[in-house]
Parts: structure tokens; C-alpha cells; sequence
């Protein structure tokens, strides 16, 4: 049995016009039933930028979801980002080698991958990526949470 600590997230971020404002949404399930407390526990994080891009806010939404976390955790992290989850599962520790570049030059964000890639140090992470507007209810709740985020 895994001794750490399991919390599921949900993430999504969202853009009027890309680029354009934008805004971030998590939504961080707390599992306790191996623990005292017993049960589960729900924390929502919400957030917004002036002038960015959808795939700038679906990096922001998942950093500080993980920055909440005061421990290492095992996670199951959900996102319908192919950006974020092909980025942080398959491409990053290219990046890494080459020194936060691409084959083909400069990467984009970069500011934020390094920012998740010290974030999720230390936790048991299994990615998942679930098809957005399919009928997910999480997902979609991050997605309302994420568009209403969004400054006028």
C-alpha cells in the first residue's frame, strides 16, 4: 500500500482571445479515508491574467495546484491539455538535457515549465488526460471555474 497521502486534481485554464485575459482553475480532491479524518476534503483554486494564453493558463492552473501541496503526495492529476500532458510526460526531460530548449530553438514558456518541473518534485504523479467538453463533471467544473476567472 502506498503511504503517501493521495489528493486528485483537476485542472483547466481559459482564454478570451489567445492571446488575450485569461484565467486558471484547479480543483484538488483530498482523499483521507487511510487516515484519522477519514473521508474526503475539496479545495478550489482560481485565478486570472490580464494579457496570456489558454496554454500559459493551463501550465499556471497545475503549478499551483501543486504548490498547495505541503507534502509529498501520490496524485492523479486530470487535465484536457494535450499541451500540458505530452509536455510534462514525454518532452520535458529533453528539454531538461537541452537546457530548456527545443531541437529546433527557443521553447515557449519556458518560465513555466521550470516553475512545474520544481513543483511536482517530490510527489508520485500519474498524468491523465481526459477529453474536454465530453461530459467529465470534474473536468467541466474546472472549465466554468477557469472561464469565469477570466477579467472582464
Amino acid at each position: 500500500m502506498n503511504e503517501l497521502p493521495h489528493v486528485t486534481i483537476y485542472t483547466d485554464g481559459a482564454c478570451r482571445g489567445n492571446p488575450g485575459p485569461g484565467g486558471w482553475a484547479a480543483l484538488l480532491r483530498f482523499d483521507f479515508s487511510q487516515h484519522a479524518e477519514r473521508g474526503t476534503r475539496e479545495k478550489v483554486l482560481q485565478g486570472s491574467e490580464r494579457e496570456t494564453t489558454n496554454n500559459r493558463m493551463e501550465l499556471t492552473a497545475a503549478i499551483h495546484a501543486f504548490k498547495v501541496l505541503k507534502e509529498p503526495c501520490q496524485v492523479d492529476l486530470h487535465t484536457d491539455s494535450e499541451y500540458l500532458k505530452r509536455g510534462i510526460s514525454e518532452w520535458l526531460p529533453t528539454w531538461r538535457e537541452r537546457n530548456w530548449r527545443r531541437k529546433k530553438g527557443k521553447l515557449a514558456n519556458v518560465d513555466l515549465w521550470k516553475a512545474l518541473d520544481q513543483a511536482i518534485q517530490g510527489h508520485d504523479i500519474q498524468w491523465h488526460w481526459v477529453r474536454g467538453h465530453a461530459g467529465d463533471r470534474d473536468n467541466q467544473r474546472v472549465d466554468r471555474l477557469a472561464r469565469r476567472a477570466i477579467p472582464k
